[in-house]
């Protein structure tokens, strides 16, 4: 990820075409910005990485079958899951279809909507889920927690709600506002 464009220009530029003057990250916030860059993609990378070996699958896939399993009955609309994973639809297919080639997903339509479709975890796919899951928890736990202070935990956990409350979209509707 490119982060040039959040520092100042270099001296003597200005702002674009006359209009306001960005507002350039301090050097202080410049440096927590790329502190959060670099850790976040570690921290990705790590947990994709241990999924893989241990689970063979990547983290969106576990991500995925984590929410079909906190599912009533273990299904989701489609869309619904879609816009939980902060996917496209068109990536959600191609991830469900690849799922359901494992045996671990398997596809139904809805029945109060004949254009919809439900995901559903299948008892193979929980089964990998319930075997992956102790992995993947203490590789969260070893990367993040054992690495902070209790008091370090709370106030992770308050910033990063902030965050995520300001940029949740209010209406989460069926046009999903992401691209990945």
């Amino acid at each position: 990820m490119n982060t040039a464009s959040t520092a100042s220009p270099a001296h003597g530029e200005g702002s674009c075409e006359g209009g306001p003057a960005p507002r350039w990250l301090t050097d202080d916030e410049q440096r927590v910005w790329r502190a959060y860059l670099h850790a976040t993609m570690l921290f990705d990378d790590h947990l994709d990485r241990q999924l893989q070996r241990d689970a063979g699958m990547p983290h969106i896939y576990y991500g995925l079958l984590v929410q079909l399993s906190q599912a009533p009955h273990r299904r989701r609309r489609m869309t619904q899951l879609a816009i939980d994973a902060k996917i496209t639809r068109s990536r959600l297919s191609h991830a469900i279809s690849r799922l359901e080639k494992k045996g671990w997903v398997r596809r139904e339509d809805c029945p109060s909507d004949k254009r919809g479709q439900n995901a559903v975890l299948t008892d193979e796919g929980f089964a990998v889920l319930e075997s992956a899951a102790p992995g993947h928890v203490e590789a969260v736990r070893q990367a993040m927690f054992d690495r902070l202070t209790p008091e370090q935990v709370d106030r992770l956990g308050e910033i990063m709600m902030i965050i995520a409350d300001g940029l949740q979209p209010a209406d989460s509707g069926a046009d999903l506002p992401w691209l990945r």
